[in-house]
């Protein structure tokens, strides 16, 4: 069954930003990012995105559909409902007014609306359910921290992601170090997060930060494959990924040192890096929100991470 053929619109889940679905049968809990005007963290699509992972620990892993029947939750997935993007990253609009009013209380608050969230969706809510991140299209800067939050990554393999933070000679403070480093080790992450490059989900596949690659437009199916082929062992499967965890823990305190980290950079930033942003802000408000962003080559950086009107 593809998860668009039995939608279940929660009653008591009203967003403008984010779209709810739960299949009771699969025990799937979705939640489509749909912000506008542009595909970006905006500070409503972060409050929305908290409501959501509320909505979960509230319920302790239960689920009431749309015909008043009860589920279990096992997978809470994100995904994306703009064409061609999951997520373009940070509201750098946002940014550049901070900095330039040296208001780094307001760049403390962006960042830990985000890690605060993150860090309960990489603790599956605390709860026996797997996080999973769908990813179609670009993801990039708080995008990709987004995705590699999730305790399994999903990508398509047209899905391009990576950190262009660099670009503006800054780096992602939201948690992309945290995670990668648990996943793929300190030499690699420190790669993907200085190089400025855009991987493609092969070879982010090939390096072990993606864990399932699927054909262009097949991503939902593989969400479904992925519930159902772990569906008998569901208990074991959750119970390796607890010692993941275990063994490669994360602390709350961790991601908001971080954070602390990124807004003192930030405030150090040059003119010159000031200017690239405004280059990005400027590129990123020409762009249609409707519009996928070009496919190029893997080592090609995009206009823009993501930014406010």
């Amino acid at each position: 069954m593809n998860a668009f053929a039995d939608v279940r619109y929660l009653p008591h889940a009203r967003f403008e930003h984010v779209d709810t679905r739960f299949d009771r049968e699969l025990g799937i809990y979705w939640a489509w990012m749909n912000p506008k005007p542009r595909p970006f963290f905006s500070p409503q699509l972060l409050v929305e995105l908290s409501s959501y992972v509320d909505t979960i620990e509230n319920g302790a892993g239960t689920m009431v559909d749309a015909y008043g029947e009860t589920g279990e939750v096992r997978y809470a997935v994100i995904a994306s409902k703009t064409p061609g993007v999951f997520n373009l990253g940070g509201d750098l609009s946002l940014f550049k007014t901070a900095i330039t009013r040296r208001e780094r209380a307001t760049l403390v608050h962006y960042g830990r609306s985000c890690v605060d969230t993150l860090y309960r969706w990489w603790k599956n809510c605390d709860l026996p359910l797997t996080t999973i991140s769908l990813v179609q299209g670009d993801a990039l800067g708080g995008g990709f921290e987004c995705a590699l939050s999730s305790s399994v990554l999903i990508a398509e393999e047209d899905a391009r992601m990576g950190f262009p933070e660099i670009l503006f000679n800054l780096f992602p403070g939201m948690g992309a170090y945290s995670f990668l480093s648990r996943k793929v080790g300190r030499r690699t992450t420190e790669e993907l997060l200085t190089s400025g490059t855009i991987y493609t989900a092969r070879q982010l596949y090939d390096l072990g930060v993606v864990d399932v690659i699927t054909p262009t437009g097949t991503g939902a199916v593989a969400v479904e494959s992925y519930a159902r082929k772990h569906a008998r062992a569901a208990n074991g499967r959750r119970g390796v990924e607890a010692i993941a965890k275990e063994l490669n823990p994360l602390k709350h305190e961790e991601l908001v040192r971080v954070v602390e980290l990124w807004a003192d950079a930030a405030l150090k930033l040059s003119e010159r890096d000031l200017r690239m942003m405004e280059r990005l802000v400027r590129a990123q408000q020409r762009q249609s929100a409707d519009e996928p962003l070009p496919v190029g080559a893997s080592n090609v950086v995009p206009l823009a991470v993501g930014a406010g009107d």
